[in-house]
């Protein structure tokens, strides 16, 4: 039995001008939007839908009013700001003082993996065409989290959920699973602290900026566990679940496991398969605590009086997980969910026993490697700027520059998707969600499509009194064997929407 859920991941990506410490993060994250799209042919220039979306509306029953809320909250209302839909169903678009990259919705971990990948190619792109446009300068692009200078910006994950699942019972058995999920997918970082000035090296980028256990707040008072209730879908069926406390990832395996671990443990959490309680007794002091010990000893305190590492809590997870799994699909399991079971297991074990076996798996330990050769070669301390260099470099998505990438020309990385595929889908949506339709109506009636969301697309008829929206409350229709058919047979918009107003 195939175990599919919606997902998928939405990336502010770092951006600076080198020798411009100054230079506008807004206009120069328009410039990459805008830069991208002139270089695609036929590109719609189509506006976000706002008009379903309530950022304010929180999972624990009620709604924030506008003028409480901080203006970072306030993700419907960035009217102006440069906006583009691709092709592949992914949305390309400046998020405050970054670009963002926020892929098409998918069913499963290895396409999460393929699409997240196909934004770096984006990026990547879009900068060089950015830099072409005459009178402008270079801007460097950086798949990571923090400029080490007290900013941090997301990579904010999301998972559709059963409407009816308790959002306590997400809470209880979520948090203890994200406090320790960092030692599989942080990305490493030079320095401690939200200013990065304590000397030393940690797991996650992201782990010092979380303050409180549970709340609405994405940049400031940052939760662990995030309370929008903001489905994109039908809300009688669907919760989204809006994870904002994961690194960016660059190591595909770090990546697939990130989501695919976190797919598995809500799937136990809505079947009610999660008797024990894992609570840890301070959360968000035991978060850092785990960031600031790369060594893994760090003994987390639970609320029941024992004490467990990281790796000891993950394994716990991972054992009720494969539990789980023989629970409900026995032999039948699909080969994802098996994968995801069988590298996760095997990924505790080596963390147990030696990390250095994942240096060419998870990006903190490879990314580790590469500064102690530094600090051995030069003899640095961790408190050495050169460092925290290196530590950028890792992410740059430049694939001359980027230390990452380098590691992946040498073979020094395991792949899990390559690079034809990756090309592909820059291009090409998931077949399977209604990422699908929006994609497809985007490369076929572009010109047309006044605006889309991720759930409904809009377009502008020549000779119609109105615009005609086409809703897609339902993330699993839309797909290429429910609409394929009828989009083949409509050549023009015009005979798209008199189809689907007819059936």
């Amino acid at each position: 039995m195939q175990h599919t859920r919606v997902m998928g991941i939405e990336t502010e990506y770092g951006i600076s001008v080198p020798g411009d410490p100054h230079a506008n993060p807004v206009l120069m994250s328009s410039q990459i939007v805008n830069g991208y799209a002139m270089g695609e042919p036929g590109l719609s220039h189509a506006r976000w839908d706002y008009e379903e979306e309530n950022p304010l509306r929180d999972a624990r029953g009620f709604t924030l009013a506008r003028d409480s809320a901080d203006a970072s909250q306030l993700t419907d209302d960035d009217v102006g700001m440069a906006n583009v839909i691709l092709t592949n169903g992914a949305r390309l678009y400046v998020d405050h003082a970054h670009p963002e990259y926020s892929s098409p919705e998918v069913t499963n971990p290895r396409d999460v993996l393929l699409w997240d990948k196909a934004g770096e190619l984006v990026m990547a792109e879009a900068a060089r065409r950015a830099a072409r446009v005459p009178g402008a300068v270079p801007i460097n692009l950086y798949k990571n989290n923090t400029d080490n200078k007290g900013a941090s910006y997301g990579t904010h994950e999301n998972y559709l959920m059963r409407r009816s699942t308790p959002f306590a019972e997400i809470v209880k058995h979520l948090t203890p699973f994200f406090v320790s999920r960092q030692v599989i997918c942080g990305q490493g970082r030079v320095g401690r602290g939200q200013q990065g000035t304590d000397e030393g090296f940690q797991i996650s980028q992201r782990a010092d900026f979380f303050e409180v256990e549970v709340g609405l707040e994405t940049t400031l008072k940052r939760p662990i566990i995030n309370t929008r209730d903001e489905p994109h879908a039908d809300a009688e069926k669907y919760r989204r679940l809006h994870v904002i406390i994961g690194d960016a990832n660059l190591a595909e395996v770090a990546g697939l496991l990130k989501v695919g671990t976190t797919s598995l443990v809500l799937s136990m959490i809505e079947e009610g398969f999660l008797a024990a309680d894992l609570g840890i007794l301070r959360p968000v002091r035991e978060l850092h605590a785990v960031s600031h010990d790369p060594d893994l000893a760090h003994r987390i305190e639970l609320r029941d009086g024992r004490s467990l590492t990281a790796v000891d809590l993950q394994r716990e997870y991972c054992d009720l997980a494969h539990k789980f799994a023989e629970d409900r699909w026995g032999s039948g399991i699909d080969d994802s969910t098996a994968e995801v079971l069988s590298r996760w297991g095997q990924v505790l074990d080596d963390l147990d026993e030696d990390p250095s076996r994942l240096v060419d798996q998870l990006d903190w330990v490879a990314k580790r490697q590469i500064l102690e050769g530094y600090r051995s070669r030069d003899s640095l301390s961790w408190s050495d700027a050169r460092l925290q260099l290196v530590d950028l470099q890792y992410s740059d998505v430049r694939p001359d520059k980027g230390l990452y990438q380098r590691l992946v020309a040498g073979g020094r990385m395991q792949r899990l998707v390559t690079d034809d595929q990756i090309r592909g889908a820059v291009h090409g949506a998931p077949e399977d969600t209604r990422a699908w339709f929006r994609g497809e109506c985007v490369r076929r009636y572009g010109p047309q499509v006044s605006a889309a969301s991720w759930d409904s697309v809009i377009f502008d008829i020549p000779g119609r009194a109105s615009l005609q929206r086409v809703p897609m409350l339902e993330p699993l229709r839309g797909t290429r064997a429910h609409v394929g058919s009828l989009l083949e047979r409509c050549e023009t918009a015009i005979e798209l929407v008199d189809a689907l107003a007819s059936t």
